[in-house]
């Protein structure tokens, strides 16, 4: 199914690429693969004029979450600073937009929202780690605020491959188109 992307109305929102997740294993593809995929995408946005926006979570300042599973050792030493830094192969870039999150989506607590509405987003396009937590959940919020969405499938990847797939087939086609990254930027004009 063919689609276009007006660069103008589009940003390219990248999750969590930063040293405290980027070193986790990940599955169906390693982080570093979706590092570079995701780094190929931001320089193909900005030469096409688009919005790029890198989001981290602060990893020593996260909201609390009462669950019966802790994604964190209580005991195990608080994160170094640079594990909320963006991993320098993810080639963020002065003109782009950083945001700092405290949560798993982007847009709880930030000015992601204002942010995009500032600069005439109406259109994002996703990827980054992991595909079942930070980014699907990126993804809900954005689509309950409206935004139209396209997940860069080979852009992503979870701590399992279960967990991609689950999202991958299950939640993203209810809320986005979900394409290879080489179709988006095909689809970008």
């Amino acid at each position: 199914m063919n689609f276009e992307l007006i660069s103008r109305k589009t940003a390219l929102v990248l999750v969590d690429l930063q040293h405290g997740i980027v070193g986790l294993p990940t599955e169906p593809r390693s982080s570093q693969e979706v590092v570079a995929t995701c780094r190929r995408l931001a320089d193909s946005f900005r030469e096409k004029g688009a919005l790029v926006v890198f989001v981290r979570v602060d990893l020593n300042h996260m909201s609390p979450v009462l669950a019966d599973v802790s994604l964190s050792d209580p005991t195990a030493p608080p994160p170094p600073p640079q594990a909320s830094l963006i991993v320098p192969e993810a080639g963020i870039q002065s003109g782009d937009i950083l945001i700092t999150k405290h949560h798993w989506d982007a847009f709880t607590g930030t000015g992601l929202e204002r942010t995009l509405r500032e600069h005439g987003i109406e259109a994002i396009v996703l990827g980054g780690i992991a595909t079942n937590m930070g980014v699907e959940s990126t993804a809900r919020h954005a689509v309950a605020l409206g935004f139209h969405l396209v997940l860069a499938e080979d852009a992503c990847s979870a701590l399992t491959k279960a967990g991609h797939t689950s999202s991958v087939e299950s939640v993203f086609p209810l809320l986005s188109r979900v394409r290879h990254s080489a179709e988006i930027l095909n689809a970008l004009v």
